[in-house]
């Protein structure tokens, strides 16, 4: 069994990072404790790119100076004076001391930026070697002939294996996917094929543009317009804005840098407004040179019309668009987008099963939060499903959206004015293709002037007559995107529905109880939330839809709420709470709560079940062993039934903001077809998990 992965290259700008970034959603997902190591950086731990994406993006105890062996200056000094062992056993030294409480350590290896070319990847192999990991070597098939990229790595990976080194696999990644064959049966035609497996990632663009935010750190130059979420968009080329206004803008391109002398207000303007174009390209950012300033006038209507963000730097514009071209993308911290394009390729094109058994990775014998987020997004994909989110213009979901299309999760429908939808997509840099291809397709339907309306609305009226609905108000309802929503779920044109970034509860679930209705055997509809806490995931019923149940509906929940739970790989033991555990306790509250567990164990026998029980009894096995020895469910359920709203809705948001878990919710459970609510205050996570729940329950509908 490996313990540990060295990630080596022989290049620049291979995509370590990207791989890096892949191989530790794996680890987590698989190991409890996960350190990551960089054997040289560049100036400093703290300031070191690959150390900060991990740290912000994992829980690691470990500070970014334990996280680091030596800095490139040192590195250089001592291959200088003929330290090479001695460098290599500082690294060592280092590694080892972070990885004594660990269980599996990612390391990436050096980027080939100002070290000594000449001999980085042999000192890459030994560095792996002592420091015992073993080693998957990533190349680059970016501007290479099959056969040159095939001879790179005959000579790379031969260069490791005769030094001791132990390859796992082979990447090759920026490879066009139309070579993808050709160069699968070069490969398969050398002894490389015996070795190890080879795995194939393909160029992905985005990877290579760099964000506004790594423009302005380039130039060195100061904001002049623009809010921080504006920062992250990434540029797809470089525009020097010479022409007069018209002819710049038939040459804009999407998400291009502007860049012009400080006194071209026509520009300026010009790409405000085209900003707010739904229909044309919209520029990502303009850089002012020449340390001139557009005139109070121009500037007041910039900042009070448009988000565009805009930088002003001392230099010429020829200087400005030279050290703009020269800007180096990154995946960092600040680079959302990347970093879901990076894990969407990384689990798409390796097979990280092979991966995990070659590194004889543990399987997971408990549902982690990570592991969870993960089995909600590979469970998504396996059946394609399409969800109609509502809520097409709202920003949150928008963003969600983007993340989804590059995870590939699901297909989208966005209701909305589409003009309002692709504008709002614009101003964030989201792409909403309408086919399938580099991402998931998107649709956008506007309810007041699509076909379905009418049919939607004779269908409504006829399901709703006996309730006074008329044909009028059944086409007024239509109107209403959630009504809209639904009835594509109903009909079939949508596997579910998502809402409730902007709209309330009752705004998203009132058309569901209308004419979805609840499944055969299902008395009322509830909701459970999944509360994804550091040591695993429990689920939590109800919380937000019957305010005092009864204790017929108490065992409703309970049943429904154990059934979610396995739906999602989640061992159902459930716990009915109360104020008191087992007999010890009397009164109404109580008494309901004992009379819905054993209206519970009658309806489904095959479920272990424990109530009433106190929420400390059901957690805590200390605690169990006291007041319930006996139990198979005290101690460790895993499906916590709340005796009302009030009780469930306080102790979810309570664990939530104090233990620091995530809450995935409310999952609407009960229905016959899946109709899931957010909550107002929800982020872009929670609608990208919510969205793959969705197309869970749709999937087996």
């Amino acid at each position: 069994m490996s313990d540990s992965l060295y990630l080596a290259t022989n290049e620049n700008a291979t995509g370590k990072r990207m791989i890096a970034l892949g191989v530790m959603e794996l680890a987590m997902r698989r190991y409890e404790r996960v350190v990551f190591f960089r054997p040289v950086v560049r100036v400093s731990a703290e300031e070191d790119q690959s150390i900060r994406l991990m740290r912000s993006r994992y829980p690691m105890a470990a500070t970014a100076q334990q996280m680091a062996g030596v800095t490139r200056a040192e590195a250089r000094r001592m291959l200088a004076e003929d330290r090479y062992d001695e460098l290599i056993q500082q690294i060592q030294g280092r590694f080892k001391t972070l990885q004594q409480d660990a269980d599996f350590a990612v390391v990436e290896g050096t980027s080939f930026q100002g070290l000594v070319p000449e001999i980085e990847f042999e000192l890459n192999a030994d560095i792996a070697v002592n420091l015992g990991c073993a080693v998957m070597p990533i190349y680059s098939a970016y501007n290479k002939t099959i056969e040159d990229c095939i001879q790179s790595i005959r000579i790379g990976n031969d260069s490791l294996t005769d030094r001791g080194g132990q390859i796992i696999a082979t990447v090759v990644n920026q490879i066009q996917p139309e070579d993808d064959d050709t160069f699968r049966e070069a490969y398969s035609d050398t002894p490389l094929k015996a070795t190890s497996p080879l795995y194939l990632l393909p160029e992905e663009p985005l990877l290579r543009q760099p964000t506004v935010r790594e423009i302005q750190t380039g130039l060195g130059a100061e904001v002049y317009n623009g809010d921080e979420s504006t920062f992250d968009r990434e540029v797809t080329r470089l525009k020097v804005a010479a022409m007069m206004l018209p002819d710049f803008l038939e040459r804009l391109y999407p998400s291009s840098l502007v860049i012009t002398p400080g006194d071209r207000s026509d520009i300026l303007i010009g790409c405000a407004l085209a900003r707010l174009d739904a229909e044309g390209p919209s520029p990502a950012c303009v850089v002012l040179t020449g340390n001139l300033l557009p005139p109070p006038s121009v500037e007041r209507l910039i900042k009070q019309t448009s988000g565009l963000p805009v930088l002003m730097t001392l230099v010429d514009t020829f200087t400005a668009a030279k050290q703009a071209s020269m800007v180096r993308a990154e995946i960092g911290e600040h680079s959302p987008r990347k970093i879901e394009s990076a894990i969407g390729l990384f689990e798409k094109y390796i097979d990280t099963e092979d991966l995990a058994a070659r590194l004889q990775a543990p399987m997971a014998h408990r549902v982690t939060p990570m592991l969870f987020e993960y089995s909600l997004i590979q469970r998504a994909r396996e059946k394609r499903v399409r969800i109609v989110l509502p809520e097409g213009s709202e920003p949150r979901i928008l963003q969600a959206v983007d993340v989804l299309r590059r995870r590939d999760v699901a297909d989208i429908t966005l209701l909305g004015d589409p003009a309002h939808i692709r504008a709002a997509a614009s101003k964030l840099g989201v792409t909403l293709p309408a086919k399938t291809g580099a991402g998931s397709a998107v649709e956008i339907i506007d309810p007041r002037n699509s076909p379905l309306r009418e049919s939607f609305a004779e269908e409504y009226h006829e399901l709703r007559k006996n309730k006074g609905i008329t044909l009028d108000v059944a086409r007024d309802r239509m109107l209403e995107v959630s009504y809209f929503g639904t009835m594509m779920v109903l009909r079939g044109l949508a596997g579910g529905m998502v809402s409730g970034a902007i709209h309330t509860t009752a705004n998203t679930i009132r058309p569901a109880f209308e004419f979805i209705r609840t499944r055969d055997g299902v008395s009322c509809v509830s909701s459970v939330f999944l509360m994804c806490l550091k040591h695993g995931v429990l689920v939590y019923g109800d919380c937000a839809v019957i305010p005092n149940p009864t204790a017929e509906q108490l065992a409703e929940i309970a049943s429904s709420s154990a059934e979610t739970a396995a739906q999602f790989g989640i061992e159902p033991r459930v716990a009915m709470l109360s104020y008191s555990t087992g007999e010890s306790g009397t009164g109404e509250d109580v008494q309901r709560v004992r009379e819905a567990t054993a209206m519970l164990r009658a309806k489904r026998p095959d479920l272990p079940v424990e109530g009433p029980v106190q929420y400390d009894a059901a957690v805590d096995p200390m605690v169990a062993a006291t007041k319930l020895p006996d139990s198979e469910v005290a101690g460790r359920a895993t499906v916590f039934v709340f005796p009302d709203l009030n009780t469930g809705n306080n102790t979810y948001k309570a664990v939530q903001r104090s233990a620091g878990a995530v809450a995935i919710g409310p999952v609407l459970q009960g229905l016959r077809k899946p109709v899931n609510d957010l909550s107002r205050g929800c982020t872009v996570a929670d609608i990208v998990n919510t969205v793959a729940i969705t197309a869970i329950q749709a999937q087996a509908t």
